[in-house]
């Protein structure tokens, strides 16, 4: 029943209102959590995701997986928990759950500390593996250690990381329709953004009322990024030339921001007549970091700003077209760095006093997950694979301009799912 008014109903309201169907599907989707299992609907999901990481895992001939990271439990048990999640090559999971108390179920087991393992292991009539996988990169060394010290006997291997972004890297059906229904609630909250601009705003005054506008379209706020050294607070709104300023963190864009503590995204600044300014919010509606890029300007900009700005488009139509299965990474960014060096834009183009190295990179429960459109990037597009792509150009004095949107490929070619008008929006 859940699945069915998950795909089916938006669908039969197409005819009611462009968004009707979504705040419907939307009341609908929490009273049924409401009055059935929520565990239990997603079982069949989350086994579907269990075996792409067991299949990868066999290829390695690892016997379990320990998983302990937000992230990959939201991705194999549903939710956030604190605890581990078992995961035999040849068994069912287990939870080994500490927080929050009131989770139960079979193959769900409480635990006070780490050390309990082996035994619940065996009382649960599972051997030790021989071969143990953990997080390696995203674990802290303390937490590693000692979850490897659980297991004397084993061989510990810290590949779990890069196997389970493998995994994460092709998405389940379910996770694109996410991503579908994301894409709807973002694009409604960008097309309000007019409505809430006011003369003599800051940057600062308008991202807040923009985060607001995303907010009440359903957005999460946490902006999950894959790396301790990612920052940043919902998104970014860039305007002028503070999208000229270099940024620490590995976005396409940075930004002198509020504090030397967070220096990306707005710095407080007045909105000028003939700036352009770049509205990068996360979509994060569902557990899932939808991606898309819009720009507005301050009245009138000046005709060079039109010009880079369709260049950033032609350069989306280009790497779209060539987008599908067995498209290799580098070559889609090669492409785009031809067509800007030709229309005169290449020192402008992704940065300017600092520079991005790619123009997309994949999206999931994580903003930066595989695969990453760069040069040296010979992983090729494989269906299910859902990226992010944003010819960005920024010009002194005016701003930045381009485009980002949300894709997933498919059997054919690639399917757009952020869908909101693509020119500058004059305010």
């Amino acid at each position: 029943m859940y699945l069915y008014l998950w795909f089916v109903l938006p669908y039969a309201c197409e005819g009611m209102g462009q968004y009707f169907f979504y705040s419907q599907l939307k009341k609908l989707y929490l009273c049924i959590r409401e009055t059935i299992n929520y565990k239990e609907m997603l079982l069949p999901e989350l086994k579907l995701r269990r075996d792409k990481i067991r299949s990868l895992m066999a290829q390695q001939e690892i016997d379990a997986a320990l998983i302990a990271c937000n992230v990959n439990l939201i991705y194999t048990y549903g939710r956030v928990v604190s605890g581990y999640l078992y995961l035999p090559l040849n068994a069912p999971a287990r939870l080994f759950i500490k927080r929050p108390n009131n989770i139960e179920g079979e193959h769900i087991h409480p635990i006070r500390k780490p050390e309990q393992l082996p035994d619940l292991l065996k009382e649960c009539g599972l051997p030790i593996p021989a071969r143990l996988m953990l997080e390696g990169d995203e674990l802290s060394f303390t937490e590693y250690n000692r979850l490897a010290a659980c297991f004397p006997e084993t061989e510990v291997l810290p590949c779990g990381t890069a196997l389970i972004r493998k995994a994460r890297s092709v998405k389940t059906e379910i996770e694109i329709e996410m991503f579908r229904r994301s894409g709807i609630a973002h694009a409604k909250a960008y097309e309000q953004i007019p409505s809430v601009y006011r003369p003599g705003m800051t940057d600062r005054q308008l991202s807040i009322e923009i985060e607001r506008l995303m907010r009440l379209e359903g957005c999460l706020g946490i902006f999950r990024t894959f790396g301790q050294s990612m920052e940043i607070f919902m998104g970014s709104l860039l305007a002028g030339d503070n999208a000229t300023a270099p940024a620490p963190y590995d976005f396409a864009l940075g930004g002198e921001g509020l504090d030397p503590s967070l220096p990306i995204s707005v710095n407080g600044a007045l909105l000028q007549p003939g700036q352009s300014f770049m509205v990068d919010m996360g979509g994060n509606f569902y557990g899932y970091m939808g991606d898309m890029s819009r720009v507005f300007s301050i009245g009138k900009l000046p005709e060079k700003a039109y010009v880079a700005h369709q260049v950033c488009l032609d350069i989306q139509e280009a790497v779209v077209e060539k987008a599908k299965p067995g498209a290799v990474c580098e070559d889609l960014y090669n492409l785009a760095i031809d067509i800007v060096t030709k229309a005169g834009f290449a020192d402008n183009f992704m940065g300017a006093t600092q520079k991005a190295k790619f123009i997309g990179h994949g999206i999931g429960l994580e903003i930066n997950e595989m695969p990453v459109l760069a040069p040296r990037m010979k992983q090729e597009l494989e269906p299910g694979m859902v990226f992010a792509l944003e010819p960005k150009i920024v010009l002194l004095g005016i701003g930045p301009v381009g485009i980002e949107n949300s894709w997933v490929v498919t059997a054919e070619g690639v399917e757009k799912l952020t869908l909101c008008k693509e020119e500058i929006v004059e305010l």
